[in-house]
């Protein structure tokens, strides 16, 4: 996944398209959120917005972050809707922009700064200045090059950014007593497994070449991902043998143990270690951690994606997406969007162990997360300025222009909040992690409210 997402080689975000194709948008692969609509970014800065209100209003010190930024829309929408509330806007020290793309750099650049705006390199990362408030923009290739301090209040959002994430998948196999299960032998590291009775064992899911002359006949390829695409280059094949990543991912926690004993045999796993850095990294900013301790825990982290809500483990969620279809996620590497689902409880685990100074709350879905923010109200304020909106040409060709702007807002909000099978209000969900309060105050959007 990392390789064929993100290789300076011609990753599917760092080269590999043909020239002139977008990976975003009704001509590209997928719509997101922020594509949708600008209320979806809009209440992202108003979220942050009243977690600045709620924390006591820090006159600076301020930090935007974004990771997986996309085109730049989410982070111009945020920005601009920050705007309306001027003390906030003033305590913004830099945004950051966590981008592994120099052409997604480029995009944001252009949306957030203009097209004339110079970029800069320096060691830290990417230069530029925003067009609001004239801002500093900095763009690093990981979260690792933002400097921590204890006076900054970071508030970070990432939308879209973990199903991206490169997982491992696993299947708990039963190993009989008369078979010696050891590492391969390229792999020195791992301990011996050799047992004297049955026992079950992860085994680590391995990507491999199709043997020559395959067909999506012969790799049974679902019939809805074989439509115009080649037969795959790659597929999974189980390990023989415990590998590394199999002997310790699956201990990592409680609730991957148990699948041992309410699951058994057969059980699958997916694990992002990945995820579990970044979810880490988060928490330490905000709430402090033994490397950067903090004297008061401050900011807030924002995370929207799509994966179970009920703290079931990720399995067979490995996608491939082209041109808005599913299609292989071992066809055309390189050139195929590739996603899997949060383990949104495993993001908790990660935030809550790695600081002590911040709680985790969510996930909702994205229809309930909408819903409280206000999205009905938002859009009924959008339609009511489009319908008073002066007119140009016309009056019957104004008012058909109208009522097509309108109907356009309206199903882009039933997009949103769509709770059906399949839909984005009930497939996506929210999590915030927020500065720990022993659970007095929740967060807007999860259930609580603003306290002035």
């Amino acid at each position: 996944m990392r390789m064929c997402l993100t290789s300076d080689l011609g990753g599917y975000y760092t080269g590999a398209l043909e020239e002139g194709r977008d990976q975003f948008g009704l001509k590209g692969d997928f719509v997101t959120s922020p594509e949708i609509s600008q209320v979806f970014g809009e209440l992202c800065g108003i979220w942050y917005v009243a977690e600045w209100i709620a924390q006591g209003r820090q006159s600076k010190g301020v930090e935007l972050i974004e990771v997986g930024p996309g085109r730049g829309t989410l982070m111009d929408d945020m920005l601009r809707t920050i705007q309306r509330f001027p003390a906030m806007a003033s305590s913004i020290d830099a945004v950051y922009m966590v981008e592994a793309s120099p052409e997604l750099r480029v995009a944001q650049k252009n949306l957030l700064c203009g097209e004339d705006a110079p970029m800069t390199e320096s060691k830290a990362g990417y230069h530029s200045v925003c067009k609001y408030n004239a801002l500093p923009i900095v763009w690093t290739e990981t979260i690792k090059s933002i400097p921590i301090a204890p006076e900054k209040m970071p508030f970070i959002m990432a939308h879209e950014f973990f199903d991206a994430l490169p997982i491992h998948a696993f299947e708990l196999v039963y190993v009989p007593a008369t078979q010696t299960a050891t590492p391969s032998p390229t792999d020195t590291a791992a301990p011996s497994t050799k047992t004297s009775h049955p026992t079950l064992q992860w085994r680590e899911m391995l990507v491999s070449p199709t043997p020559p002359g395959s067909t999506h006949e012969s790799l049974h390829t679902p019939a809805s991902q074989s439509r115009d695409t080649p037969p795959p280059d790659f597929q999974l094949t189980l390990a023989k043998a415990p590998t590394r990543h199999s002997l310790y991912l699956p201990e990592l926690s409680p609730r991957y143990r148990a699948l041992k004993t309410t699951v058994g045999a057969g059980a699958l796993l997916e694990i992002c270690p990945d995820a579990s850095l970044y979810a880490a990294d988060f928490a330490a900013r905000i709430g402090g951690s033994p490397q950067h301790p903090k004297p008061k825990p401050s900011g807030a982290a924002l995370i929207l994606d799509y994966g179970p809500g009920d703290g079931t483990v990720p399995t067979n969620s490995l996608r491939g997406i082209r041109r808005h279809r599913r299609v292989s996620p071992f066809a055309e590497p390189g050139l195929t969007d590739l996603s899997a689902d949060v383990d949104f409880a495993a993001l908790a685990e990660s935030a809550t162990r790695a600081s002590e100074g911040v709680e985790v709350h969510g996930p909702v879905s994205q229809a309930d997360f909408l819903e409280w923010m206000g999205i009905r109200a938002r859009v009924d304020m959008l339609v009511r300025a489009i319908k008073e909106a002066p007119g140009g040409g016309g009056a019957a060709a104004a008012a058909i222009d109208k009522d097509k702007r309108v109907e356009d807002v309206r199903k882009a909000q039933a997009r949103l909040v769509d709770r059906g099978p399949g839909g984005m209000g009930k497939v996506y969900k929210a999590l915030a992690i927020v500065p720990e309060n022993e659970g007095r105050r929740r967060p807007v959007g999860f259930g609580g409210d603003v306290v002035v």
